[in-house]
């Protein structure tokens, strides 16, 4: 998500924060995710952000009417789903839409009420995927582990004749290929990267809040507790090397 965001606004600063002292947030419960969620948006807030996108699909689907309630008129709050479930509905002829995500966004049913509520005549069938985030996470990544783990999901009768997977998860784009490569590259697998990056784009330009002053901003990335492995992780998703600051919020 933040590589995409750097590359389609490449003049806005970010400044990211990482729950990894709380992850992964999808076997939490939803008053959990929004007791974190609501830190980190005060903390975003402290930091005089204008948009506060909550680049998680666990903690839009279950927190993201309290983060919107809470900031209030002080920045504008964004989910990662509502731009997806748009995407589906207006630019792509899906009829049998499958969606993997992690126990907390598939429980919460999100995709499935904004997809129904918005045309009625596609079909939604959601899957908890629960353990490719931590398979990701430990670097189990284009392997016999992970094609394994992959394949018992993809294969279960959930998703049979689906023509369109929505990746619920920010993670998943990292073995988007995989997913692809199962399906034979017949099933439209859509990364939700690009979709929100433009959508963003779009509302800072109607709000014209968009920054064009050709300069582009010097980041910050923040964490809840600093891993070995997110770091390698955080590259893989930007592109490149970034320092990473270690704060809490408690």
């Amino acid at each position: 998500m933040a590589g995409a965001i750097r590359n389609i606004l490449p003049f806005e600063k970010m400044i990211y924060f990482g729950d990894t002292a709380h992850l992964p947030y999808g076997d939490k419960s939803k008053e959990t995710i929004i007791q974190y969620s609501l830190k980190i948006a005060a903390f975003l807030l402290s930091k005089n952000c204008k948009v506060i996108l909550i680049a998680c699909n666990s903690a839009s689907s279950n927190a993201f009417e309290e983060v919107r309630e809470f900031v209030g008129n002080r920045a504008m709050v964004m989910n990662v789903i509502d731009p997806v479930t748009s995407y589906v509905v207006e630019n792509s002829d899906a009829k049998n839409v499958g969606v993997i995500g992690t126990k907390a966004t598939i429980a919460s049913e999100k995709y499935s009420r904004d997809i129904s509520a918005k045309n009625r005549s596609i079909e939604v069938s959601p899957l908890a995927t629960p353990l490719l985030v931590p398979m990701i996470e430990e670097g189990f990544i284009f392997d016999d582990i992970s094609n394994a783990v992959i394949k018992s999901y993809l294969s279960r009768k959930e998703l049979e004749g689906i023509d369109t997977l929505i990746l619920g998860c920010t993670h998943y784009p990292i073995i988007k290929n995989q997913i692809s490569k199962f399906f034979n590259f017949e099933v439209n697998v859509i990364d939700s990267a690009k979709i929100v990056a433009e959508k963003l784009h779009e509302i800072l330009l109607e709000k014209k809040l968009l920054n064009n002053s050709g300069e582009k901003q010097e980041h910050e990335f923040f964490v809840s507790d600093h891993t070995e492995y997110f770091g390698i992780i955080a590259k893989m998703f930007f592109g490149e090397k970034i320092n990473l600051k270690k704060i809490s919020l408690e």
